[in-house]
């Protein structure tokens, strides 16, 4: 039997800034579920935004990503994980080059070394690195849970019809308390 895996993506300093106003208790949410999986050997794995210092894997036709490349390089401060969340030293932490926590890391090979076959997801924002993410790992065949209230995104209408309506049909929806109980 596989193992289970809480991915923390997007948590970082530069993109929790932008949320602040959608966030509510997400960071403390995140944290007690962080705390829940360490105590249960569920593997946390971080997932951030992060370029190389030259910028090469942007190109100047991907609007979102072209606008981000100059500050989010990997050793800059806008790309640490916000310490609210949970983070620690010799946590797994996956750089990403796209919105998906799968396009440009090596998030998959990690995974597969691992023996996760099982992902519980959160992060900032639902309509992007969550849904993405969500979808990818469906297709190759995770099985996957969300934790509703450990998500984040700035519209709050297309928040709720991902969590409510879209996630469902691939993944089973929780809180971070009701996973807690769970375990």
């Amino acid at each position: 039997m596989g193992k289970e895996a809480l991915l923390v993506m997007d948590v970082q300093k530069g993109i929790v800034d932008r949320f602040k106003d959608s966030m509510g208790s997400l960071l403390e949410n995140i944290s007690a579920a962080l705390e829940t999986a360490r105590k249960n050997e569920i593997i946390p794995i971080f997932i951030r935004v992060a370029f190389r210092g030259d910028g090469s894997e942007i190109s100047p036709k991907n609007k979102t990503f072209s606008a981000l490349a100059s500050g989010y390089k990997a050793d800059s401060e806008i790309v640490q994980i916000d310490p609210r969340c949970g983070y620690k030293d010799g946590d797994i932490l996956i750089n990403k080059k796209r919105v998906s926590a799968f396009a440009g890391s090596d998030l998959d090979l990690v995974l597969r070394s691992l023996d996760v076959d099982s992902l519980i997801l959160s992060g900032i924002a639902t309509s992007g690195v969550v849904l993405s993410t969500l979808r990818q790992a469906a297709d190759l065949d995770f099985k996957l849970t969300v934790l509703r209230d450990c998500c984040a995104d700035a519209d709050a209408e297309v928040h709720d019809v991902l969590l409510n309506k879209v996630f469902p049909r691939q993944s089973e929806v929780i809180t971070h308390k009701e996973f807690v109980e769970k375990y």
